[in-house]
């Protein structure tokens, strides 16, 4: 049901724009240049900017001049590009945010960075482990802020989730199953179902293997079991839908033992009898230790609504906890939004607070380090490889350095 969070989100930052006053621009705000005419735009990065103090909606840029225009307009940009290049030849534009399809991320975000801008980009963070390696070698070369936009991170709700996995009172973690589905299925035509962009079901809903990852406080698995992925019937190339079953070794703090995880992602979700889309069917994880068993519901967009079950197995007794603002990451952090940060912010506008305290030279309370992007780009080429399908980016010979030979 990503589509139905995404414009649920939309609404979400709408109505709260009447709630929140707009603040006033600090005389040093950064300048933003946002990368394409994408639909996530508004939600990922236009009103969360436009409740920040210390960043403007600069400029826009689409490959129409028409296009971008009518974005500038729409959105109160004070500059419109007709080419992704020349809003980043515009010397005024401090940071880039890539929304750009997938297989396009490297290349954009090479010549973002050559052009000395710090760089958001959405997830995933590149088509492969090799773009993803060559990209972070070259912002530290430069010595700028490349950030994945893996923005359910940086919401209090994951962190308080994870505070309840290292509290050690549930014991050590047993098992993993994560989800993220859409029903109705992304539509046909869309870019998703490209592999020549970097579509596929593990790519776009790779927020399943993030959760487990990140809950597991792992990196690699220790042993892919299996792989089975459903092909797309117009390009057999492309995930329609994966299941991993996998093991991993969890980090000390929340067991470190040997856990059996299972990931489910699937674009075109079967619907009940035929007839009913499974729209209850949102991102979410569960977690069985040894006393009790945690389920996330919402995990990916938890601002909207969420809440975390805690099952006794002893007791045999249910409770439930949720987590808007504040909890063990940003209780205690003077924000923009006054300390512990505000309840109506969007797991996106936590995610803008934590970039541009990153850009201004501060240490956020919250951060997607390049090293945990890289090894997540790592096991997704590697769970394609395992159900036999071509790593992204890498389909007849091609890959990494197409993008930046076009510099």
């Amino acid at each position: 049901m990503a589509l139905v969070l995404q414009a649920a989100t939309f609404a979400h930052q709408y109505f709260g724009s009447f709630v929140y006053k707009t603040p006033s621009k600090s005389s040093d705000a950064l300048k933003l240049g946002v990368l394409s005419s994408a639909q996530i735009n508004a939600a990922a990065i236009i009103h969360p900017t436009e409740t920040h103090p210390h960043i403007t909606l600069y400029g826009i840029a689409s490959r129409s001049q028409k296009t971008a225009q009518l974005q500038a307009k729409k959105y109160n940009f004070k500059q419109a590009y007709g080419s992704y290049q020349a809003l980043l030849d515009d010397p005024a534009v401090d940071v880039v945010y890539i929304s750009t399809p997938n297989g396009e991320h490297f290349e954009w975000t090479v010549k973002a960075l050559k052009r000395g801008k710090h760089v958001l980009v959405e997830k995933p963070f590149m088509s492969n482990a090799k773009e993803a390696r060559r990209v972070v070698q070259i912002a530290e070369e430069k010595g700028l802020v490349l950030e994945e936009a893996f923005h359910w991170q940086f919401h209090p709700a994951a962190h308080k989730f994870l505070s309840l996995l290292e509290a050690g009172k549930y014991g050590k973690i047993l098992r993993t199953n994560a989800l993220m589905t859409a029903s109705p299925g992304v539509p046909e035509g869309d870019i998703r179902w490209q592999y020549d962009l970097a579509g596929g079901s593990l790519m776009d809903m790779t927020y399943a293997l993030s959760f487990t990852r990140y809950f597991l406080r792992t990196t690699h698995p220790d042993v892919i079991h299996s792989v089975t992925m459903r092909p797309h019937a117009p390009d057999p190339g492309v995930d329609e839908a994966m299941h991993a079953y996998l093991t991993f070794t969890a980090g000390s703090s929340v067991g470190d033992g040997a856990v059996q995880s299972s990931i489910y992602t699937d674009m075109s979700r079967s619907w009940v009898g035929g007839v009913i889309p499974r729209f209850w069917e949102l991102p979410s994880i569960e977690v069985e230790t040894e006393t009790a068993i945690l389920y996330f519901y919402n995990a990916m967009m938890p601002h909207l609504y969420h809440y975390i079950e805690i099952f006794d197995k002893k007791a045999g007794t249910t409770g439930v906890v949720r987590q808007y603002a504040g909890g063990p990451v940003w209780g205690g952090v003077e924000t923009t939004g006054g300390k512990g940060g505000r309840k109506g912010w969007s797991t996106y506008r936590w995610q803008l607070e934590a970039f541009v305290e990153r850009v201004r030279g501060g240490e956020p309370a919250a951060w997607v380090s390049n090293e945990e992007s890289v090894t997540q780009m790592e096991v997704i080429d590697a769970l394609y490889r395992a159900a036999g399908l071509p790593v992204r980016g890498e389909k007849g010979g091609e890959g990494v350095g197409t993008g930046e030979k076009q510099g």
